[in-house]
């Protein structure tokens, strides 16, 4: 869809609901055919995940999946309208607030869960904070072009994880109140690194990133994520922010691991990651089957 400027601009004529649904029904009746090795790839790694499931339960919520990851492309084109209660109810949302008021720098970590874009959006309405995102381009060049367009609209300033972005985001984390959104579940080598599912993995990446840009800055860190509940409509979850001067590495692992690692499994219908990661390689499959009822 990214790459279609001309089914992008018809998505944003539509009304959101209807571009949403659209956005599902062309990815799992147009696309799903077309991807086999990926979709194969989701079972795989859906069987591993979730041995609680049978067979059938598994190939319903894959069903669902696709439907979900079209939903959120399409939902790109019209991000802006679904920044509103309407589409966003958040759990506890006068403690949301309260968060969003504390001093002090803050990085918002987060996951591919839900509508990753729509969460950024939502958190630059939410509060004055001067916004930096921190993304990895596709590399597609027309779909990176297309995709930066779409985010420069709602995300606000917004940086790719090139040489001298360490530079910059210090720069804006030094601001008053500054914050920064990054998700922490990006793909390398066909795997993700977090959430560990398990797995004997040392923070890298991202997270390995985020977590000593914190304790440089002296900023908190505040998990959170989007879970659809049905059509363009989610709930905000959100956790109380994480002080690395008071905590280490360890605990904040097992602290990101326990509510945005279920987070993954629990929505494994609207994680991106599902399909883009091999759990049958050497060393990296999930530890006594990472069910959301063991995490």
């Amino acid at each position: 869809m990214l790459s279609n400027p001309f089914l992008f601009a018809m998505l944003r004529i539509l009304p959101a609901r209807l571009a949403s649904w659209t956005g599902g029904w062309l990815s799992a009746h147009v696309a799903r055919p077309r991807m086999k090795l990926r979709d194969a790839r989701a079972r795989t790694n859906l069987a591993l995940l979730r041995p609680d499931l049978s067979q059938a339960e598994r190939e319903t919520l894959l069903t669902r999946r696709w439907e979900n990851m079209g939903r959120t492309l399409a939902e790109l084109a019209n991000i802006d309208r679904l920044v509103s209660p309407a589409h966003v109810s958040v759990r506890d949302e006068a403690g949301y607030r309260a968060v969003l008021d504390m001093p002090g720098p803050m990085i918002f970590l987060t996951t591919h869960v839900g509508n990753w874009d729509l969460m950024a959006a939502h958190l630059k309405a939410a509060t004055d904070r001067p916004p930096l995102g921190v993304y990895d381009p596709p590399a597609d060049e027309k779909v990176a072009a297309q995709l930066k367009r779409a985010r420069k609209s709602y995300m606000g300033e917004a940086i790719t994880g090139s040489g001298g972005a360490a530079r910059a985001i210090l720069r804006h984390l030094a601001k008053d109140r500054a914050m920064l959104y990054i998700l922490i579940d990006e793909r390398r080598d066909q795997q993700v690194w977090f959430p560990r599912l398990g797995r004997d993995l040392p923070p890298s990446g991202n997270l390995d990133f985020t977590l000593r840009l914190a304790r440089k800055a002296g900023a908190r860190l505040t998990p959170f994520y989007l879970a659809r509940t049905s059509g363009p409509h989610f709930d905000l979850h959100w956790h109380p922010p994480i002080d690395p001067a008071t905590t280490d590495d360890t605990d904040i692992m097992t602290a990101l691991d326990a509510f945005l690692g279920r987070a993954c499994i629990d929505h494994a219908d609207d994680w991106l990651a599902l399909h883009d990661m091999d759990l049958t390689q050497p060393g990296h499959q999930p530890s006594s089957g990472q069910s959301s009822s063991d995490m």
